[in-house]
């Protein structure tokens, strides 16, 4: 059982990142094989949200090479990025959870430096409750 819980951290932390990933589907098959639900959440959640901090840490050091003709960004992209952010500011990041946009989130919070705690509290609240819903609709499907 420790390896499925191992397969199901892995996923959960490479689905955070850029990689195409879907730890949902591994929860579910779990539940479903009657895995215990609150511990395969907190595994999950604490994959999926170290993930992000991968993407925060990126992003905390992505400005550092925008003078570099390689950087993959433009200076207008990363002000209309900056621009987003101020506007809606750091509760966006109990988004991070969505499929489309919530990576570019926890990128984005760390090129605005955002304190590593509310990260992480912001940021896990949001994936926990994700994968909680999931626990939900495995039991609500499995009636």
């Amino acid at each position: 059982m420790i390896s499925a819980y191992l397969l199901l951290f892995g996923s959960a932390f490479l689905a955070a990142t850029i990689l195409p990933f879907y730890s949902e589907v591994i929860l579910f098959a779990l539940l479903n094989e009657g895995g215990e639900p609150i511990s395969l959440v907190i595994t999950a959640t604490l994959g999926n949200t170290l993930g992000a901090v991968v993407n925060w840490y990126l992003g905390l050091y992505l400005l550092h090479f925008q003078d570099r003709r390689w950087f993959y960004f433009s200076k207008q992209q990363i002000s209309k990025a900056q621009n987003w952010y101020q506007r809606y500011g750091f509760w966006s990041l109990l988004l991070a959870w969505l499929p489309v946009g919530g990576d570019a989130l926890t990128l984005i919070a760390g090129i605005m430096k955002v304190r590593l705690w509310l990260f992480l509290l912001l940021v896990g609240t949001g994936k926990a409750l994700r994968y909680i819903s999931i626990v939900f609709l495995a039991n609500w499907i499995s009636f």
